[in-house]
């Protein structure tokens, strides 16, 4: 009998054992892979050029101006892959790449300067504490919080369209950097605005099932909400993907600097809103939108950015939550990260970027169904937040 039940503990344990080595055979190929991808952008780029990479569309890389909202994708995966290599030539690449960057510190027009600076000197600032780039993003959090309104009681995202005052979940992806700014500085004033601007998000971006609304505007005057509704998902009362990740992410990390219960509680909320939703495919690479018109006929795209950004946000999460929680988290954030990889090498075109199939805005018919640069940016964080889970002596 006990010959039985130590051959049954052995299969148990070496199909546990098969299962861990299958997910860090995926991080070590992926990383290899992405290495070898990145190789071959940095020789694309031109070196006298101040664009940064976007996109890859009608086989070119897609440049943009350093004032565009993904600008600091790509030094900042470069300075993740110095990260993982500490070899100098990413080291090299990288303060290459961030330093097109400088003049948005001083960039008071858009609410998207975590994306843009924090991804990138912030990045670097924290592989290497160069002071230079403290400096820069100290500069850059005093323009970000310039948008802010004390009546309203958020960051103003946009200054164009049809709005008031409009504020978009994307914005929560800016307060990382505010709380880091307080934390270099000793000035309270960055993490206080980050945490008044999460609560009243929380507040009136969520509906009743925890899905977010894209763009809530607000009346300057009285800070009453004007209107809910959409810019880039099907429609008002749609759920948008990369909304969705976006929030994820954004209270998961409100969580980790605030310790705050109710931004947990809305993490986890907003990670069973996702992981459970009745038009979640199998794979776990969501539907640009989840109420998407044609999801009935096969029609939808997907959006493998939204599926990158919540395996990223779900590697986090799942240090804030008990047992239970933790190794579903950690299950769903395998099973995107294989699904990923998979797609990775499924699609035949030429591409230098990993991911092959994202949705920019599909309202707009922009960047549909190709590779984008944050697609990439939050695989890359996925592939590494997990190797240093796997691998704890990464840390």
């Amino acid at each position: 009998m006990k010959q039985i039940v130590f051959i049954m503990f052995a299969i148990i344990l070496s199909t546990s054992c098969k299962k861990e080595k299958d997910i860090s055979e995926i991080i070590n190929q992926d990383i290899e892979y992405t290495l070898d991808k990145y190789q071959k952008i940095v020789k694309q780029v031109p070196e006298d050029t101040a664009l940064l990479p976007r996109n890859f569309e009608n086989g070119e890389i897609g440049l943009v101006q350093p004032r565009d909202w993904t600008s600091g994708f790509y030094p900042g995966i470069l300075w993740y892959l110095y990260e993982y290599t500490n070899d100098d030539f990413w080291k090299k690449q990288a303060q290459k790449e961030t330093a097109k960057l400088k003049s948005q510190k001083d960039n008071t027009y858009t609410h998207d300067l975590g994306f843009m600076l924090f991804c990138s000197y912030g990045n670097g600032y924290k592989f290497t504490k160069d002071t230079s780039y403290a400096n820069i993003l100290m500069q850059g959090s005093k323009s970000l919080i310039s948008r802010y309104d004390s009546t309203v009681g958020l960051i103003r995202s946009w200054d164009h369209g049809k709005w008031e005052y409009p504020v978009i979940i994307d914005n929560m992806m800016n307060l990382e950097y505010l709380f880091w700014a307080s934390e270099y500085s000793g000035n309270p004033v960055y993490r206080n605005i980050a945490i008044i601007h999460a609560d009243n998000t929380l507040k009136h971006h969520f509906r009743d099932d925890n899905s977010s609304y894209h763009v809530v505007d607000y009346d300057t005057l009285t800070g009453e909400v004007i209107s809910k509704g959409t810019h880039q998902g099907a429609y008002d009362e749609s759920a948008w993907a990369r909304g969705q990740a976006w929030g994820l992410y954004g209270y998961t990390m409100m969580y980790r600097e605030t310790k705050n219960e109710k931004d947990l509680e809305q993490a986890k909320n907003i990670a069973d809103f996702i992981l459970t939703h009745k038009n979640m495919p199998e794979d776990f690479i969501p539907y640009w939108d989840f109420n998407a018109p044609d999801i009935a006929e096969g029609k939808a795209e997907r959006d493998q950015s939204a599926a990158a950004i919540t395996s990223s946000a779900l590697l986090e999460l799942q240090h804030f939550v008990q047992k239970d929680k933790k190794q579903t988290y950690l299950s769903y954030a395998k099973k995107i990260i294989k699904s990923l990889s998979e797609k990775a090498r499924m699609d035949g075109r030429e591409c230098p970027f990993i991911l092959p199939c994202s949705v920019g805005s599909k309202p707009h018919h922009g960047e549909v169904g190709i590779p984008i640069i944050y697609a990439d940016y939050y695989y890359i964080e996925s592939l590494l937040r997990m190797n240093k889970i796997i691998t704890p002596n990464q840390e």
